[in-house]
């Protein structure tokens, strides 16, 4: 079980991924909040609250990997966990670069995930 009080926030216009992750997440002891875009967790106050960010890439409007640059310019230490659907050498290097903790093609399994947020959870112990 967690042994957090951290949030782990998902960000994915794909409503049925969304949400799919987000009772695997919830099943796994963690709280969640879920946004359908990058401008609605930025204008969000669960921004502040969570510890990792389950991106997608290819988002409408701002990208994944947009946001993230967005929040490491602010300085936020948020760990990212980027998914996609459409995997190639370019974004998975530009992802990469970012610094995320994992990079993860869609489907992926659900262990994989549940680790890479445990490492996130955990990163500065």
């Amino acid at each position: 079980m967690p042994t957090t009080s951290g949030v782990v926030a998902i960000v994915d216009d794909d409503a049925a991924m969304r949400r799919s992750i987000e009772r695997l997440v919830q099943a796994s002891g963690y709280a969640t909040v879920a946004f359908a875009s990058a401008e609605d967790f930025l204008a969000s106050p669960s921004l502040d609250s969570a510890v990792v960010i389950v991106l997608d890439i290819h988002l409408g409007g701002m990208s994944g990997i947009k946001l993230r640059r967005h929040l490491s310019a602010a300085g936020s230490a948020i760990s990212v966990v980027f998914i996609t659907a459409h995997d190639d050498d370019a974004t998975r290097a530009e992802a990469i670069a970012t610094g995320c903790i994992d990079y993860l093609q869609k489907p992926f399994d659900a262990g994989r995930l549940m680790h890479a947020l445990e490492r996130g959870m955990h990163r500065d112990e």
